[in-house]
């Protein structure tokens, strides 16, 4: 093997899976629930401006932080639903989705020999981030089935080496959506050991049973807080890769030096769109809520009828089951990895193995994550088929 072929500091890891399962699916034409995305596209008028611009423009390059109508919207979004003020021209930043958001403030303040602090289970780019930026990763982990944050645990892991604290709430994959008391103590330690935080908030219209609380808007966290968002998911058009960041000028300043020599700019006919999406009534974003909770209620309800210990979930568009009693009373194999890769063609559903998401994988061996954003049809069907394991 050519020397330089494959960088030892990055390993297959959760997407490696989802492309097999989504294969897999495929293949045997199975109801995939693994990857996370809706099978129906967002709001018509917010397409009908995409369409438009690509007909009318823009189409050439936007400014390197984005289109100025799109940060406006950004921070009106901000000062609307949460009553924080970001100056549109110096604290919003436009980036190619939220996974370039996330690597470039990683890229723009970690260097060789910094340590970030992640919650596992770990969404998959996190670790190939801090890897990349050649930073260690330090991993708290939130234990099944309620996740609950172990303060102390966090506090161990703080030493003067730790550069960031990378929070993602509502949760991905376990739906958890962290509380008020839980935020203010991770904003207690980054504040007492002078840490960033990097909060991947891409969810936070999706909060069922409780609020969305962005760590930036509590005491002393807004000037050491980068906040993420992004309009794929919500706005259901994850193809087009638009996210954004608010963050004082410092440290978006940061990441847009490290932004500007990944994608430099992208989705000049797609940010006047996000804008319109960004500015949609309440009506829009109540529903979107309300549907979800109600495929999580219909899918959940579904899952534990057929043997499934199903978890609880407050957030995103996934949940969490265990595959422990159904495994055994229907002859299915007892780890989340196996049970997945059998699981197609013995009931023609795809699901995503938990374990994928820890580093320690014993921790999410009897997990695995289903995605309910789909057809309600699609959702039926695969409850149906799952019920056929006993049969």
């Amino acid at each position: 093997m050519p020397k330089g072929l494959r960088n030892p500091r990055l390993k297959p890891f959760g997407t490696t899976v989802f492309a097999e399962m989504s294969a897999l699916a495929v293949k045997t034409k199975s109801v995939n629930l693994g990857q996370g995305f809706p099978d129906t596209d967002g709001p018509p008028e917010v397409a009908r401006a995409a369409a438009d611009a690509v007909l009318n423009g823009p189409n050439q390059y936007p400014p390197l932080p984005g289109q100025p109508d799109l940060r406006l919207a950004v921070a009106e979004h901000a000062q609307r639903f949460y009553n924080m003020a970001f100056d549109p021209d110096t604290e919003v930043l436009i980036t190619a989705g939220a996974t370039e958001a996330i690597a470039a403030a990683v890229f723009g303040l970690c260097d060789h020999g910094d340590e970030v602090i992640t919650f596992e289970p770990t969404y998959d780019s996190y670790g190939a981030n801090i890897a990349m930026a050649g930073a260690t990763k330090r991993v708290v982990l939130l234990d099944a089935p309620n996740y609950d944050l172990d303060i102390e645990d966090l506090k161990s892991k703080v030493n003067a080496r730790t550069q960031a604290i990378i929070l993602n709430t509502p949760h991905n994959p376990t739906g958890k959506v962290f509380s008020a008391d839980e935020l203010t103590q991770i904003a207690d330690v980054a504040i007492q050991h002078d840490l960033v935080v990097i909060s991947d908030e891409v969810y936070e219209h999706m909060v069922f049973d409780s609020q969305h609380i962005p760590i930036a808007s509590l005491p002393g966290m807004r000037d050491r807080t980068i906040t993420i968002g992004s309009a794929g998911k919500s706005f259901s058009f994850t193809g087009w890769k638009v996210g954004w960041l608010t963050a004082p000028k410092p440290l978006r300043d940061a990441v847009m030096v490290a932004k500007q020599f990944l994608t430099f700019v992208n989705a000049a006919p797609f940010q006047p769109a996000v804008a319109v999406g960004l500015r949609l009534g309440d009506d829009y974003y109540n529903s979107l809520r309300d549907d979800l909770k109600a495929k999580r209620d219909f899918l959940g309800a579904g899952l534990a009828e057929c043997g499934f210990d199903v978890l609880p979930t407050e957030g995103t568009y996934f949940l969490t089951a265990d595959i422990t009693n159904l495994a055994a009373s229907a002859n299915m194999p007892s780890t989340s990895i196996e049970f997945c890769m059998a699981l197609p063609e013995r009931a023609g559903v795809v699901a995503v193995p938990s374990e994928v998401f820890y580093e320690t994988r014993a921790a999410g061996r009897s997990l695995v994550r289903f995605a309910f954003c789909k057809k309600d049809e699609v959702l039926q069907e695969a409850v149906s088929r799952v019920g056929a394991l006993h049969r």
